[in-house]
């Protein structure tokens, strides 16, 4: 039986168990949640992304569709240390060797989110293969054609096509979401509130955008590099002051870039449902559920928007408000899935605060 092995592009190399699917490339990330592994695999923040769970043991809880993210799953390779592989309960291992997604098992994931942590996140290839040699020699292709990818990673996730959806709320206010690759509980979350959603693709124009007029814009979250997403930054330059903007993850960082400033990418990015945040605009220090690889320059951002989140781990940018042109950014997930729920708030502050 063939080996699996993780081989990094930084030329470490890793040696686990492989469970099945195909050889694949991607961005090398951790998460740090110790449930939600089917949220995270259908999240299309991850795309392009193999995700290696700190937590030791994933699918003991099996798999619903209920609650995926999306459509798909986005991710190119799933690592833990065990999974649920049992008579009793393996569908979360057949969900993803269904989905052709390589899974590897019994590798030192502690060495390795170690190496991530001190290093960076790294291209790398999971592959199969009798032993290192080979599996450098496989893996070194893979990763050089997945480079060739297209930079804007929005636009490779965000949907096609415009399209409607009624809301919860007859009365309440009618939003466009700019789709940069959403999760399905954020729009879970305004249909709540709101009694239409039109959502549009990440390069919808402004006229497309005000066609409906929605009583606000949302942001949505998003993969990859925030200063690669093309069309979007000047789209929301031209809608602030004239429409009420909340963004989310990668909506706070496209948000802050039409605002003139800078984004940075993070050393191993921040992944994961234990990150604590203080919280000006509801007085509150809570935990969250956070999946993003970039953060927001502070001292970029212009006077006008005032820093009102922070993450108080790093002390990064979490959040910032302006009351008078109404936008807010929220750099981790108030919608939660997989996570903690104390944020979820900030969608009821922003509609009755900013609207």
């Amino acid at each position: 039986m063939k080996k699996a092995f993780l081989v990094l592009e930084s030329g470490e190399i890793y040696a686990g168990k492989w469970n099945g699917g195909e050889d694949r490339a991607g961005e090398v990330v951790f998460n740090t949640s110790h449930s939600g592994y089917e949220e995270i695999a259908t999240d299309p923040s991850y795309f392009s992304q193999i995700v290696v769970m700190t937590a030791p043991m994933q699918g003991n809880y099996g798999a619903d569709k209920e609650v995926w993210e999306s459509h798909r799953l986005w991710i190119e390779g799933f690592i833990s240390l065990q999974i649920q592989d049992s008579p009793r309960d393996r569908a979360w291992a057949q969900r993803l060797l269904e989905n052709k997604i390589p899974l590897v098992t019994e590798l030192d994931t502690r060495q390795l989110v170690l190496r991530l942590r001190s290093g960076g996140t790294p291209w790398g290839a999971l592959v199969q293969a009798q032993d290192e040699t080979e599996a450098r020699r496989k893996a070194a292709p893979l990763i050089a054609e997945k480079k060739k990818l297209d930079r804007d990673w929005v636009y490779l996730a965000t949907r096609k096509s415009p399209e409607l959806r009624r809301g919860d709320f007859l009365g309440g206010p009618k939003v466009a979401v700019l789709d940069f690759g959403s999760k399905e509980n954020i729009l879970r979350e305004l249909q709540k509130y709101c009694s239409e959603l039109v959502i549009y693709p990440s390069r919808a124009s402004v006229q497309e955008i005000l066609s409906t007029s929605p009583d606000f814009v949302m942001l949505t979250n998003g993969p990859g590099d925030p200063a690669e997403v093309q069309v979007a930054p000047q789209t929301v330059r031209d809608l602030i002051g004239r429409k009420p903007i909340f963004g989310i993850c990668m909506g706070h960082q496209v948000l802050s870039l039409s605002l003139g400033a800078k984004t940075y990418k993070l050393k191993f990015g921040h992944r994961g449902a234990n990150h604590p945040i203080k919280d000006e605009l509801l007085g509150q220090i809570y935990m969250t559920s956070q999946n993003h690889g970039y953060a927001v320059d502070p001292q970029s951002l212009p006077s006008e928007a005032r820093v009102t989140q922070l993450n108080l781990n790093d002390g990064t940018v979490a959040g910032f408000y302006n009351a008078d042109k109404k936008y807010l950014g929220i750099q981790y997930h108030p919608e939660a899935c997989p996570g903690p729920h104390e944020a979820q708030n900030l969608f009821k502050f922003f509609i009755e605060k900013v609207l």
